[in-house]
């Protein structure tokens, strides 16, 4: 592997891009539609927090495509040379909400490129940095976090039958197919092959099934909170632990801790943690 250390590969710390995209009312009921809740956007109605992950869709051309799905290490991104991608976290903080039908500006910003070591081999950790304003001025600031490692099978973590459930003040249950996994890969234009592609996803990635995308879980914490909380959040921040795969129960809970903050997380079949998150409402 080419050693991150490399200075033409740390040259791409700083870098900068600009983008802008309209929040289309017929994209925003469309995602609507994938969670069941029956909203009807129209101009003007204020973004749930998380769905400008569902704008900004990439627009590689099919010739730009590597094998898995995910656009080649070309253009604004650094040139990261192991094959597997995923988007292990981020941390967000909401200013103001975004609205449907106006014009949004995304600027983004490459923060580090760092090189580790750890039981699945080589990883490497990119962070970016976005920043989101709207009509009325910066609306969300979010740090990104995206891993890259190289192949290696991944099994679905073993059930602990002596692990306790954790306190949590609410619950919902979530099971992933893949009509969900297909309609959320649309509505975000990610060709990634392992949440859609079976064959691909257990032959030649080496998981045991389709791969819920790891945004999909964090927006369903997200709707839970709302849900149950009723509160506006102010800052919310997630992590990646372990895969969740189509066809397994997910359970996504939420308890109130101290000074407005709420610990959330999933847990997959067998009561595995998939994902950790915190959201804090001052």
């Amino acid at each position: 592997m080419t050693s991150t250390h490399d200075p033409d590969l740390q040259d791409w710390i700083g870098r900068t891009e600009t983008a802008q995209d309209r929040f289309h009312a017929e994209h925003a009921r469309r995602v609507a539609a994938l969670y069941d809740d029956g909203a009807a956007f129209g101009d003007g109605d204020p973004l749930p927090p998380l769905w400008h992950w569902f704008y900004f869709a990439p627009t590689t051309a099919r010739s730009g495509l590597g094998p898995d799905g995910h656009p080649e290490r070309t253009g604004f991104m650094p040139p990261i040379p192991l094959p597997r991608r995923m988007w292990a976290g981020g941390r967000l903080v909401f200013h103001a909400p975004l609205r449907v039908g106006e014009t949004v500006t995304r600027e983004t910003e490459i923060l580090s490129v760092k090189e580790k070591s750890g039981k699945q081999g080589d990883l490497v950790f990119l962070t970016l940095k976005h920043r989101l304003s709207g009509h009325d001025g910066l609306a969300v600031e979010e740090e990104q976090d995206i891993v890259y490692r190289g192949h290696s099978t991944t099994r679905q973590p073993e059930p602990d039958p002596g692990a306790e459930t954790p306190a949590h003040d609410w619950q919902d249950m979530f099971r992933p197919d893949p009509i969900v996994l297909f309609r959320f890969s649309a509505l975000t234009f990610n060709a990634h092959r392992i949440h859609y592609d079976l064959p691909y996803a257990t032959q030649d990635e080496g998981y045991p099934g389709l791969v819920m995308h790891g945004p999909l879980t964090a927006t369903l914490l997200m709707k839970g909170f709302r849900e149950h909380v009723g509160a506006a959040p102010r800052s919310f921040s997630f992590r990646g632990r372990a895969p969740l795969f189509s066809g397994g129960d997910v359970a996504l809970r939420g308890r109130r801790d101290e000074d407005q903050s709420h610990a959330l997380w999933a847990e997959g079949p067998g009561g595995y943690t998939a994902m950790t998150a915190t959201i804090s409402t001052t």
